[in-house]
């Protein structure tokens, strides 16, 4: 069994925690976190590339003159390609550049990205964070106790005082175990578990 201690904000051992090898304590593979990270950034993505083909141009429907006698080219409306100002042929629109990975994989990933924080002894318990007001120089004061200068806080329940008070505070950012993934884990150097909220992870991931 992973075994880790469990500290209170002021940095102080309280207990020993045992969590499980095959979540926090598995052989870790860069080539499946890559592959999530990747997916992950790419759903982040936005096409924003756009052209007006030829119905979303603004223009008159009539025909600019007759099909046949004039010796010219059989032209269309004011909206065809071939005129200036016209709908543009198989240009490019928003488009979506995300994709899915298999849930096995993604599920994989997460496991391996908690084991890198364990293994890398960047895993910090705590048994509670509890504040009875919004106030950024506390979360401030208990981040500096535990030495963490950029982290990731899990919660298991939403704590709005916690998240209010710690917005504004560079390189710190608090998420919910529902809303836990592998690029946020691996972006922060640390990461700061609530120990009301690893049941919450194992029951997620076994």
């Amino acid at each position: 069994m992973a075994v880790v201690d469990v500290l209170n904000i002021k940095a102080e051992k309280v207990l020993q925690l045992d969590l499980l090898d095959n979540i926090f304590n598995i052989k870790v593979e860069p080539s499946v976190l890559h592959e999530v990270v990747t997916m992950q950034l790419a759903k982040k993505r936005s096409g924003c590339a756009s052209v007006k083909n030829r119905s979303d141009v603004r223009g008159s429907q009539r025909k600019l003159f007759r099909q046949k006698g004039t010796g010219r080219a059989r032209r269309g409306n004011v909206k065809s390609p071939l005129l200036r100002g016209g709908g543009v042929v198989f240009g490019p629109s928003p488009k979506s550049y995300s994709y899915k990975i298999p849930k096995k994989v993604r599920k994989l990933a997460l496991k391996m990205a908690l084991s890198s924080k364990f293994q890398e002894e960047e895993l910090i318990l705590l048994d509670k964070l509890e504040l009875e007001q919004i106030k950024t120089k506390n979360v401030v004061e208990i981040l500096s106790a535990l030495d963490v200068t950029k982290g990731l806080i899990v919660t298991e329940t939403k704590n709005v005082n916690l998240e209010l008070s710690s917005r504004n505070i560079p390189d710190i950012k608090v998420l919910r175990t529902e809303g836990l993934n592998v690029y946020d884990i691996l972006k922060y150097k640390n990461l700061v578990l609530l120990e009301s909220a690893i049941k919450d992870i194992e029951g997620r991931l076994l």
